[in-house]
């Protein structure tokens, strides 16, 4: 069985690959900021950091990753009001 610690380090790795991994993708043209999967990974990503920077009280770092899902799901909610 995994320990409750563990999962957290891993949502914290996973939370890296999503969101450095889109920013590349992005500036190498290869993922439009505006894409579904861009604003998919940018969510899940912070929300994997918010669970991770809450377990570690890194405060500072959690709030910025509160922000960054919240623009996001903003984001994703205004280009899914446009398709409508």
């Amino acid at each position: 069985m995994i320990r409750f610690e563990t999962l957290i380090e891993i949502l914290g790795w996973i939370a890296s690959v999503l969101i450095v991994g889109s920013y590349a993708l992005n500036i190498t043209g290869r993922l439009a900021a505006t894409s579904k999967l861009y604003v998919l990974a940018n969510i899940i990503g912070g929300l994997f950091f918010v669970a991770n920077t809450y377990f570690h009280q890194a405060y500072p770092s959690m709030f910025v990753n509160i922000i960054w899902v919240i623009i996001a799901i903003i984001m994703l909610s205004k280009k899914d009001k446009n398709k409508a």
